[in-house]
């Protein structure tokens, strides 16, 4: 036992299957940058403390960085008895530098040592999920500067409601994504904080700087808490909210782009770079990107309910079951890193075809319209809302659009009606009568793009 970093207490050698349970190398070795980086702040700061000669602090930092170099160029042997990416940090310093590596770990504990690593690690990839995210913004503001004033049908319950910009629809896209990353800057802020210095639980009893040593590492700021950073992993599992919601989003947009993207719909067509086909059908091309988008999902969701499972029952300070924080960690910030880029370029090429859509708003699309025009003339909308519902009634009872009714069925449902109620008839007219900020109008639309254009 003498070879881990815990046996001088124990007389006999752990089970082997207890050890391939309880090992965490497999997926830790991650954070092997993390460890590394706050190993040398924690050798400076022994030193500052009077723990470590200068000759120590200058061995003790070479051989950190022979470590990170042998990682960086993917020359680091892991062995079998390395049970976590600190251990096998530590014995490789102990075979490069000597016995002063004995000394790194004076005064620290692997509790606020993994905390300290997870936490940058998680910082790293917030920013890297944030510049997907922006990535992808980008390319919906693109094709929304692209789409200028075409028209688009626009759904509720998946069924025509009325005519809207193209651009507008792909701005509704992109601001769950601004959202989405407003969410992640302020997990930043909750991911910036020290737990190094916090021993196992209780602190540390050396004249450690603990403001310079969060300095150093590029925190905002030291854990008021010993007890509670070491297992605090909140960060973890608002992280992992995050990367879910990112999912619904990238969920909610593929759905509608494999909708329209079917020959039914035919409003727009995919590259073949982000499309696939059929093994036995030579006619078909599957928009396997979207479809991927929308199931990972399901994987970025699954993720966050196991976190928060594991943490809800867990008595205070460290425990073993934190040791499953990591793996969902690493596999989210995976799938975001995989998906964001697709994403990005599915939307970055597709075609869309305005012609198509602009053919599927029918005259049933205008009745709001119909209902405004009597609104206009001091109807009640109550009252104009039952006498356009009349009208559409009559239509489908004569199988003809609204625009073909003849004017006394017009009259017939309310006499407010007059010869130039025909001039609603004007997908066009329509959008454009909605200028409030935030509508689908022109001006409104072109005030969007301003905004969005600013959020990059």
């Amino acid at each position: 036992m003498e070879d881990t970093m815990w046996g001088g207490r124990f007389s006999e050698s752990i089970d082997e299957r207890m050890a391939r349970f309880q090992n965490s190398y497999p997926f830790d070795w991650r954070l092997w940058a993390e460890d590394i980086r706050g190993s040398a702040a924690w050798a400076r700061q022994l030193h500052t403390a009077g723990i470590l000669s200068d000759g120590e602090l200058a061995a003790l930092l070479a051989g950190l960085d022979a470590v990170r170099a042998e990682y960086a160029e993917g020359r680091f042997q892991a062995r079998p008895d390395d049970e976590d990416i600190h251990s096998a940090v530590e014995r490789r310093l102990g075979e490069l530098a000597g016995a002063v590596a004995g000394k790194l770990h004076t005064g620290r504990s692997r509790n606020d040592q993994v905390a300290t690593d997870v936490r940058l690690w998680t910082l790293g990839a917030i920013a890297r999920a944030d510049a997907g995210l922006r990535e992808l913004q980008a390319a919906l503001l693109a094709q929304s500067e692209a789409a200028g004033e075409a028209l688009l049908p626009g759904y509720t319950h998946l069924q025509r409601a009325q005519p809207i910009l193209l651009a507008h629809w792909l701005l509704s896209h992109f601001w769950p994504i601004q959202r989405d990353r407003a969410r992640l800057a302020d997990c930043a802020r909750r991911a910036a904080v020290l737990p190094l210095g916090s021993g196992a639980l209780a602190g540390t009893p050396l004249n450690i700087d603990r403001a310079a040593l969060a300095a150093d590492l590029g925190f905002a700021a030291a854990s008021p808490n010993s007890l509670d950073a070491v297992s605090d992993r909140d960060f973890v599992a608002e992280f992992l909210f995050c990367a879910a919601t990112i999912g619904t989003h990238l969920s909610r947009l593929a759905e509608d782009m494999v909708i329209y993207s079917t020959s039914e719909f035919g409003f727009v067509t995919l590259a073949d770079a982000y499309s696939t086909g059929s093994s036995l059908m030579p006619q078909k091309k599957n928009p396997d990107s979207f479809e991927l988008l929308r199931g990972k999902s399901g994987r970025l969701v699954g993720h966050l309910v196991g976190m928060l499972t594991v943490l809800k029952g867990l008595p205070a300070a460290y425990d073993k079951d934190l040791q499953e924080d990591k793996e969902p960690l690493f596999d989210a910030a995976d799938t975001l890193e995989l998906a964001l880029p697709v994403a990005a370029g599915a939307i970055a090429t597709a075609r869309f075809n305005t012609g198509r859509m602009h053919a599927a708003i029918d005259d049933a699309m205008l009745a709001t319209d119909l209902a405004d025009y009597l609104v206009e003339r001091a109807v009640p909308f109550r009252e104009a809302h039952k006498a356009v519902g009349a009208l559409v009634r009559a239509a489908e009872a004569r199988g003809v659009a609204l625009s073909a009714l003849p004017f006394e069925v017009y009259r017939t449902c309310h006499a407010a009606f007059e010869e130039d109620v025909l001039d609603v008839f004007s997908p066009a007219r329509s959008a454009a009568s909605r200028q409030v900020p935030g509508a689908t109008a022109p001006a409104a639309v072109r005030l969007q793009i301003e905004q969005a254009r600013a959020c990059l």
